[in-house]
C-alpha cells in the first residue's frame, strides 16, 4: 500500500484507513484481530476510529491490540470527539470542557498518551465556532495530538471556519475537494502559526520528499 504525505505537512498516511466503526458491536475480537492483522500485512498504517464508535467501546478493543498485533509506532491513529449516542439518540457537543473530557477518555482506552491526528466529530451550532477550535488548539499544544481535523463539516460550515479570520485553523488546500465525493468531509488543518508551534514531528528528508506522493485531504471510513 502506498503512503502520502498530507498537504504541506510532514503528516504520512496509506492511501486508506483502517476504519472501527462497527468493532464491538457488528465485528467482535476475533474478527477485528483479524482485519488488523491483513491491514497491517498491506502495508496500511492509519487506524481511525471515534470516541462515540460502540459507546468507547471500539477504543478500547483498538487498544488492547497496539502493542500486541501491532506496535504503537507503527501506526497512524486518529480518533474524534464530540458526539455521543444515549438510548439511539445522538447528540453533539463540541464544548471546549467536553471535546478536551472525551479526548483524555479516548487516550486512556486506546492505552497511548497521544493520537496522530484528532478531529473534531461534527459541526456543533450551539457552541461557537472559537470554543471548539480553541480545543483543538490545546490538544496540539499539549501533546495530546499531533494534528488536527474536523469531521462531517457541510460546504457552508467549512466555509465558514475559512472564513472566521479570528481562527487560526484553515485547510491544507482551500481549493481541495472532497475525495470521497460526498459533501461531507473530513479535513486535516494547519495552523498559520510557526510551524514548531503547531506541527509535532521532524522535517523528513528531501530524498522522501522526492520519492512519496501528496495529497491535500485524508479518506476515513465510518462516520
Amino acid at each position: 500500500m502506498q503512503q502520502r504525505y498530507v498537504g504541506n505537512s510532514g503528516f504520512r498516511v496509506s492511501t486508506l484507513s483502517l476504519g472501527t466503526m462497527s468493532w464491538a458491536e457488528e465485528t467482535d475480537e476475533q474478527d477485528a484481530r483479524e482485519l488488523l492483522h491483513t491491514f497491517i500485512a498491506a502495508s496500511g498504517t492509519m487506524i481511525d476510529t471515534a470516541a462515540s464508535y460502540a459507546g468507547g467501546r471500539a477504543e478500547a478493543l483498538l487498544g488492547s491490540m497496539l502493542g500486541d498485533v501491532v506496535a504503537r509506532s507503527e501506526v497512524v491513529l486518529s480518533t474524534k470527539a464530540g458526539v455521543s449516542t444515549s438510548d439511539g439518540r445522538r447528540s453533539v457537543d463540541a464544548s471546549r470542557g467536553s471535546m478536551l473530557s472525551a479526548l483524555d477518555a479516548s487516550l486512556a482506552r486506546l492505552g497511548t498518551d497521544y493520537v496522530d491526528i484528532w478531529f473534531a466529530h461534527a459541526w456543533d451550532g450551539n457552541v461557537p465556532l472559537e470554543e471548539t477550535l480553541s480545543a483543538l488548539d490545546l490538544a496540539l499544544r499539549s501533546g495530546r495530538a499531533r494534528y488536527v481535523g474536523i469531521s462531517n463539516y457541510n460546504g457552508w460550515q467549512t466555509a465558514k471556519l475559512r472564513r472566521s479570520r479570528d481562527s487560526p485553523w484553515w485547510p491544507t488546500n482551500p481549493n481541495t475537494r472532497s475525495c470521497t465525493g460526498s459533501p461531507k468531509t473530513n479535513w486535516c488543518l494547519p495552523s498559520r502559526t510557526p510551524a514548531s508551534a503547531s506541527w509535532r514531528g521532524a522535517p523528513r528528508p528531501r530524498s522522501a520528499q522526492r520519492q512519496i506522493p501528496r495529497t491535500d485531504s485524508v479518506r476515513i471510513t465510518g462516520g
